[in-house]
């Protein structure tokens, strides 16, 4: 007898779900329906300020598989503008509105994979429902704003966030030649770097022309005829022709808890190390699920591309008949604004006391190669560290080209546990065009060794 396999959601974590489980298990043993509500399937959500700035010239670069490749070559029936209003685990049936049609039905499942991902913060302020006002969570928002761009030719833009999403589209925006305002309730960007090293971000950003509103929570907008012309906080009223909320997201559970499946005290949907549940037969993957931290040794929720596909990778493994773990994370991240690039991995210093480490720090200013070759760029590299095991915690590094992705190796180093003296004698390449002879990974780890050394020294 033929099982069902269904799917809730048709991006990263949903589709590598269906495909490795029919990779596994041929059509007449496992029958595999998946529903995406919106209009695109399997694209890259990380992609989409590049396409809004320019550098990816069309939406259906961004899309990995098409839906008649599922459909054709995989034999996945994929049903977009399909959106799951309901999940009855008594019934084994989900409830499915056709956003084309208007109709509604019910599809049974054996197994069923909740891939809901994340829902952006909206807030419910005045204005906020104004046209202009934009969030870019999915490929049909990136498609929006940048229709809005090409027909209404903006000359101010405001965004509202200064994490991942909002520096992104901040530098788009910028690249597409508007006056850009960026404002945030914190006192830093990226709050997900330590302070010091967010005030390089900040400097960054206005090196760029940007105007930077710290500490200003958007308190409403302005506008006329229904369209925005300002976005407001308790000090000022910062002009706007369009806006852009990049103000993050948080796990998309509301179908899951609605049907009973656990959620964890981050509010992810709670799964075991193969994706699965506590419902038998119910797995989930992706932006909606709670997570481990390897480091800090807590449960996390990290929307990530990468997390959702290796965790929909496993539950689809396992649904299968294969056997695939999602072991954690150790919270390794990187971004770009214009010519400024960000990275972290493991523990900022504050996460690192509140997990219960005594800490030592080091900070480094390099170059990313060595200083005579033509294009050597400066960098600055910041290593957290256990004070009593010189345990390497947590590095972040702000710097231009060549200097972010040197944060592979650190989260590797934090993954394997390793000590700061461990990183310090790593045999990293060399040669002028790409480091210093001493990489800056190298020397931070070194000085925080030696700092780590001379501390346990004095007890």
């Amino acid at each position: 007898m033929t099982e069902r396999l269904v799917v809730i959601g048709g991006d990263a974590a949903g589709m590598s779900a269906a495909s490795q489980a029919r990779g596994r298990r041929d059509p007449q043993d496992l029958r595999i329906v998946a529903f995406e509500k919106g209009r695109h399937a399997s694209y890259s959500a990380c992609g989409i300020p590049y396409l809004v700035g320019g550098e990816v010239s069309d939406p259906q670069d961004l899309v990995a598989r098409r839906p008649e490749v599922f459909r054709d070559e995989l034999d996945i029936d994929l049903r977009l503008r399909s959106e799951v209003t309901e999940i009855d685990l008594g019934r084994r049936a989900v409830a499915v509105h056709d956003r084309r049609g208007g109709g509604r039905y019910w599809e049974p499942f054996d197994q069923l994979v909740i891939a809901t991902g994340g829902l952006p913060h909206r807030p419910d302020l005045p204005g906020v429902q104004a046209r202009g006002v934009y969030g870019v969570q999915t490929l049909d928002d990136g498609i929006a704003l940048l229709d809005a761009l090409e027909s209404e030719r903006p000359r101010r833009a405001v965004v509202v966030g200064a994490g991942y999403i909002g520096l992104e589209m901040a530098e788009a925006l910028v690249r597409r030649g508007l006056e850009v305002s960026l404002i945030d309730g914190g006192d830093q960007p990226m709050g997900t770097l330590d302070p010091d090293m967010g005030a390089l971000v900040a400097d960054a950003l206005r090196d760029l022309g940007i105007k930077v509103f710290l500490g200003e929570p958007v308190e409403g907008f302005s506008e006329s005829g229904g369209r925005v012309t300002a976005a407001r906080t308790g000090s000022r009223s910062v002009q706007a022709d369009l806006v852009v909320l990049g103000l993050g997201s948080r796990p998309n559970t509301a179908l899951a808890e609605a049907a009973g499946v656990p959620v964890g005290e981050t509010s992810g949907i709670r799964t075991d190390r193969r994706m699965r549940t506590a419902v038998e037969g119910v797995w989930a993957a992706g932006d909606c699920v709670e997570t481990f931290h390897l480091v800090s040794r807590r449960p996390v929720a990290i929307a990530l591309g990468t997390h959702a596909n290796k965790q929909g990778r496993a539950a689809g493994i396992n649904i299968g008949g294969g056997y695939a773990a999602f072991p954690g994370v150790v919270g390794t991240a990187v971004s770009k604004i214009c010519e400024y690039e960000v990275a972290r991995t493991g523990l900022t210093t504050a996460e690192a006391a509140e997990a219960g480490f005594e800490t030592v720090e080091e900070i480094v200013e390099s170059t990313t190669r060595a200083g005579y070759y033509p294009g050597a760029r400066r960098m600055r590299t910041k290593m957290i560290a256990d004070r009593r095991t010189g345990r390497l915690l947590g590095a972040q590094i702000v710097g231009q080209e060549g200097a972010a992705k040197r944060i592979d190796a650190l989260a590797i180093a934090v993954w394997q546990e390793m000590s700061v003296e461990d990183v310090s004698g790593l045999d990293l390449s060399y040669a002028p065009p790409f480091a210093p002879v001493w990489d800056p990974i190298l020397i931070t780890a070194r000085k925080t060794a030696e700092r780590v050394e001379r501390l346990g020294t004095r007890g």
